[in-house]
């Protein structure tokens, strides 16, 4: 039996509850012969997490966290810590909901997911977010046992699907990138940093350039406004300045009209004084007439 019709066989069966599996397994074994009827039978029923994964993949919902592996990788490839930081609390919360959605799937199939389940699900999704191999060992959909990555050795498949997995040999699944990849990649990002940060720069630039304008304008109005007032201030004071002339020579001209008033004035106190003394002179009685 080919691979690939072993492998339709197998998602047929793993398609089924692991109380189903091994009945329908061994009913479609009798239907074969030979090589294909061993191979059959020798695929291997589903524990209970496995099965949950198998549900979850089959109902195309690890296409996200496939996803943010590929981000994870990038990151690591380029040492971006701070990317990798908030990447990594995205792998956490989103394989703790996949795991919760795959254990929902199962539920609904009439299957009990456990705690210690849950948890092999939860490893199991992420070791396929961690690892290429195990993320194509996992999509297969024919999931035979739970996997989980340990960070350093790479995820052992052996025996972990029923059938074959497309584009899996034996390992790495995904070879180191070339280095002269690597550093063009890094090349790239350095340089559309360094855009990013000289367009922040020029739009910073071009804000305050603008700032500045409004404040040169603002400026040159209120100069405007002061020359102005500094024209009629001035006109103001010339005014002043022509009325305080005419007020001193109307002060000198009265003081002119004062002092000639005041010489007449003693004057006339003169002329009144001679004409008092005449007139007490004429009025005084004469001596010679009173002694007869």
């Amino acid at each position: 039996m080919a691979d690939d019709d072993l492998d339709d066989v197998a998602a047929e069966l793993y398609a089924l509850t692991p109380a189903e599996f091994t009945a329908a397994r061994n009913a479609r074994a009798d239907r074969a012969s030979g090589d294909a009827a061993r191979a059959i039978r020798a695929l291997r029923k589903p524990v209970v997490a496995a099965y949950a994964v198998d549900l979850l993949a089959q109902a195309g919902a690890l296409g996200e966290a496939l996803e943010l592996a590929a981000a994870l990788r990038e990151a690591q490839d380029d040492l971006d810590a701070a990317e990798m930081t908030r990447l990594g609390r995205q792998r956490r919360a989103l394989v703790a909901a996949l795991s919760r959605q795959a254990a929902d799937l199962a539920r609904d199939r009439g299957v009990a997911v456990s705690a210690a389940a849950l948890g092999d699900v939860e490893s199991t999704i992420d070791a396929a977010v961690r690892d290429d191999a195990t993320a194509a060992a996992v999509l297969t959909g024919r999931l035979v046992r739970p996997l989980a990555a340990t960070g350093v050795d790479p995820v052992d498949l052996t025996d972990a699907v029923g059938g074959s997995i497309p584009g899996i040999a034996d390992r790495p699944a995904r070879p180191p990138a070339p280095r002269d990849d690597l550093a063009e990649r890094r090349a790239r990002r350095a340089a559309e940093k360094a855009l990013r940060e000289a367009e922040r720069a020029a739009a910073d630039a071009d804000r305050r350039l603008g700032r500045v304008e409004a404040a040169v304008a603002k400026a040159r109005e209120r100069a405007g406004h002061l020359a102005e007032r500094t024209d009629e201030l001035r006109a103001e004071l010339e005014r002043l300045q022509a009325d305080a002339a005419r007020a001193e020579a109307a002060v000198a001209a009265a003081e002119d009209e004062r002092t000639a008033a005041a010489e007449g004035a003693r004057a006339a106190r003169r002329v009144a004084d001679e004409a008092r003394r005449a007139v007490d002179a004429a009025t005084r009685p004469s001596g010679k007439g009173t002694g007869e």
